[in-house]
């Protein structure tokens, strides 16, 4: 098994689209909670 420090340099921008792709799934839903609550909410 070897160890090549080069190859967590080359995933880090498969990491970061990842993250990138998990926050923009939570604004999301946090925008649909947000609406739904001032649509729906009482007055």
């Amino acid at each position: 098994m070897n160890f090549e420090p080069m190859n967590f340099v080359h995933n880090l921008s498969y990491m970061g689209v990842g993250m990138l792709g998990i926050f923009i799934v939570m604004g999301v839903i946090i925008g649909a909670v947000y609406g739904l609550g001032k649509l729906l909410g009482k007055k």
